[in-house]
């Protein structure tokens, strides 16, 4: 039946991000900081330096939060983002990753790669390929 197999594995896709995302999370729990903040953190060393408006960071998060605006704030009470008035529109502001974030992040990186190091064994590089293939196949234009 087509469409039992089709809903199993769409469960085990989710179960899988879940567990990913939980593991991840203890990783980063050491550090104060929980995967929404890391994953705002890589966006902004991403941009390698230009600003970003708290908008463009939520179209690049890979899970969307409507706390978008408290995970910065709490990232700039740690010193860790730093907030301007936007030099384009000033009803925005842009953000930043500071240094002491900078320095933070390869931390938290080196913590999650010791995470995904055992994992990455379970695939070869083909079949991680095909995994994604799969699954953006899967997603076809219907999930963005």
């Amino acid at each position: 039946m087509k469409d039992k197999a089709y809903f199993e594995a769409v469960i085990e896709i989710i179960r899988t991000g879940h567990s990913l995302t939980d593991a991840v999370s203890k990783q980063l729990k050491p550090f104060g900081i929980y995967e929404p903040q890391f994953n705002v953190l890589r966006i902004l060393r991403g941009a390698k330096g230009k600003p970003l408006t708290v908008n463009q960071i939520l179209e690049r998060m890979i899970q969307r939060s409507s706390n978008i605006t408290r995970i910065v704030d709490k990232l700039l009470s740690k010193e860790l983002v730093e907030r301007k008035p936007s030099s384009i529109d000033r009803r925005k502001m842009d953000i930043v990753i500071s240094n002491k974030g900078l320095l933070l992040l390869e931390e938290l990186d080196k913590a999650v790669e010791a995470l995904h190091e055992p994992i990455q064994g379970n695939l070869t590089e083909e079949e991680a390929i095909q995994l994604k293939t799969l699954i953006l196949k899967l997603k076809g234009d219907y999930i963005k």
